[in-house]
């Protein structure tokens, strides 16, 4: 039986945010496309382990211990999917996850500090850069920032990288609800302002929180229109 205390509701999505997806159509397709069955798929810690390219594949990259398993768990509805711990550096290798339809979520190592030795840091470091360059499946990468801290210089660093390799990515803050709805706008509104500048950069930037909810939809629907862009 699960221990988990019951979320309370959804806080809404600030307005300055521009992560609310504004129609039902895209809601509704984002709730059709994560409420299937969810699975790990595969596990690489190399180039030559990678699987073969199928379908639109999405990535999620951050800071370590921003919260990219958690997120995961919260967008399929399933708790124990992605592994979450609160050991910065957990997760090291690229993890896939599909319900084998058209598309696959990839939860990439945390940048920045993590427990683990400098060497497999720099490896890490080399796959995903591998990875980032040579996926041509890849579609965008969403880059989580906790909203308690907002943007910071290896974030920037990222983006630098992204921005030269021509790969779409768009911001995600997490751990929204531990932020006051007045400072979250603040932080959404200073986010956007330091996007502007990355061309790369997909401009709206979306608040989550995987405790309670908020703004999961919003990224759901915003997944769904990517889809539709493409075609899938």
């Amino acid at each position: 039986m699960s221990t988990e205390k019951q979320r309370p509701p959804p806080r809404p999505s600030p307005a300055s945010g521009g992560g609310s997806s504004g129609n039902a159509d895209d809601t509704e397709a984002g709730r059709r496309l994560f409420a299937v069955d969810w699975q790990f798929t595969h596990a690489s810690g190399s180039v030559a382990s990678l699987p073969a390219m199928a379908g639109v594949e999405i990535a999620f990259a951050g800071r370590s211990n921003v919260g990219k398993s958690s997120l995961i768990n919260a967008l399929t509805g399933r708790n124990g999917l992605a592994r979450t711990s609160n050991t910065p550096g957990r997760t090291q290798e690229l993890v896939f996850f599909s319900a084998g339809g058209r598309l696959t979520l990839v939860d990439m190592p945390g940048y920045g500090y993590a427990a683990a030795a400098k060497s497999k840091i720099a490896s890490w470091t080399d796959l995903i850069h591998a990875y980032l360059r040579g996926r041509a499946s890849l579609a965008r990468v969403y880059v989580l920032v906790d909203a308690r801290h907002g943007l910071k210089d290896v974030d920037h660093t990222v983006f630098k990288s992204l921005d030269e390799a021509a790969i779409s990515y768009q911001v995600v803050l997490t751990k929204a609800d531990q932020v006051k709805v007045g400072t979250l706008a603040g932080v959404i509104a200073a986010t956007q302002d330091g996007l502007r500048k990355h061309s790369a950069a997909y401009p709206q930037v979306i608040a989550t929180s995987s405790r309670d909810g908020a703004g999961i939809a919003d990224l759901r629907a915003a997944v769904a229109r990517l889809l539709a862009e493409k075609g899938a």
